[in-house]
């Protein structure tokens, strides 16, 4: 594990109404880590990821990102952090069905203040790069499941952020796709040095990550060091083939 931390929770405890989801937990994401965060349903793991991510804030404790306690600043910082310095995927993408998929991936950096020109340029380079050449024009509903998830993955890492979080970014995927989905994102990542942090379900995604932290009962149950660099070197050759038939699939 790398000794830099960007990314710390300190005592953070949270409720919702009666219900108490997260109790005094603290940990350390160093940057550039691919880190898995695994539990069962309503452990606590995605309310956990909100916390650090910003979304939510504790009810006591601390999130410390680049030096800085983002539960101390209001909305309007910590959502400018997030704009700036934080991707996305979800599970379901959550993409903008009304805007083509171009202009999904392009919405960020359009409003970190980039052209409309650069913003769509910049789209049109990932799509290609993820295997969805000739689908920016389309909407999100008329393309695949996978393929939308492809177009969530460009819009996480259109802006070049220091963390990428993902809320089970397979789990409305079969299989294979979302084995494919998990080869392009840890390749993209690796690639540009971005810390990864995934909430998972699903040990084989938990596979592709460094590090593993297990959360039960709102509590951090375990936290492990693991090879995920098997998986990604294994697969290496695998990613760039699959990124080509999903190019080639595109041009169908």
């Amino acid at each position: 594990m790398t000794t830099q931390s960007l990314l710390s929770a300190q005592n953070l405890s949270k409720s919702f109404g009666t219900e108490n989801v997260l109790h005094d937990v603290s940990l350390e994401i160093g940057a550039g880590q691919a880190v898995a965060v695994m539990g069962p349903s309503g452990s606590g793991k995605s309310t956990l990821l909100n916390c650090l991510a910003g979304v939510l804030v504790p009810d006591s404790g601390a999130v410390i990102y680049n030096g800085r306690d983002i539960t101390t600043i209001n909305d309007t910082q910590r959502s400018r952090i997030r704009l700036h310095d934080f991707g996305f995927v979800f599970q379901d993408g959550q993409l903008i069905p009304e805007l083509s998929n171009r202009e999904n991936v392009a919405m960020p950096l359009q409003l970190r203040g980039q052209s409309r020109r650069a913003a769509h340029a910049r789209a049109d380079e990932l799509l290609e790069m993820l295997g969805m050449a000739g689908h920016g024009a389309k909407l999100p509903g008329d393309v695949s499941g996978g393929q939308a998830q492809r177009v969530a993955v460009a819009r996480a890492i259109a802006g070049e952020p220091k963390i990428i979080f993902a809320d089970e970014p397979t789990g409305a995927l079969d299989q294979a796709t979302g084995h494919e989905v998990m080869q392009l994102l840890t390749a993209l990542v690796q690639r540009s040095g971005a810390t990864l942090v995934i909430v998972t379900h699903d040990s084989n995604v938990a596979q592709w990550c460094d590090r593993l932290i297990e959360i039960r009962d709102g509590r951090v149950h375990a936290d492990r060091a693991i090879d995920g660099s098997r998986t990604r070197t294994a697969t290496a050759a695998a990613t760039s083939q699959a990124a080509g038939r999903a190019w080639e699939e595109g041009q169908r």
